[in-house]
């Protein structure tokens, strides 16, 4: 699936949700569902700066695609990291440093976050785009 058809299917899951407590389970539902980050990548190369929380993501890259584990210390954090990995995962690195993730905007997750929260999101967001720009980088120099 493209990034934007990921996105429109987030979209729909969350308006089956009313209010932002069921909103916020099902976050937390997500992040309970991701597979756990093998030890060895719970690392500070790994460590997203700029979270209040512990997170980790570990970039590589299978053929034209590029993959993203993730994890970390707190339950609705650890749903966003499940909800950014569902949408850039397994996409070529150049759409992930170019997504535009409205998802987040549409679901209402930015306006709902506390400052510090939104902070950490901001930066996995920034993160996981620097990864896609590093390794479109990288496949160019191969070719």
């Amino acid at each position: 699936m493209r990034i934007e058809e990921i996105q429109n299917e987030i979209i729909e899951e969350f308006s089956l949700f009313d209010d932002w407590e069921d909103r916020y389970a099902y976050l937390i539902e997500l992040g309970k569902k991701l597979p756990a980050l093998p030890e060895q990548y719970k690392t500070d190369e790994y460590k997203i700066k700029g979270c209040q929380s512990n997170v980790w993501v570990h970039p590589s890259r299978h053929g034209e695609q590029l993959i993203f584990e993730g994890d970390s210390d707190a339950l609705i954090v650890r749903g966003l990291v499940s909800v950014l990995i569902r949408v850039l995962s397994g996409q070529p690195p150049a759409e992930v440093a170019q997504a535009d993730l409205y998802f987040l905007d549409k679901i209402g997750m930015t306006s709902h976050l506390s400052m510090t929260r939104a902070n950490g999101l901001a930066a996995m967001i920034k993160q996981l785009k620097l990864y896609g720009l590093a390794f479109e980088a990288q496949k160019t120099s191969e070719n």
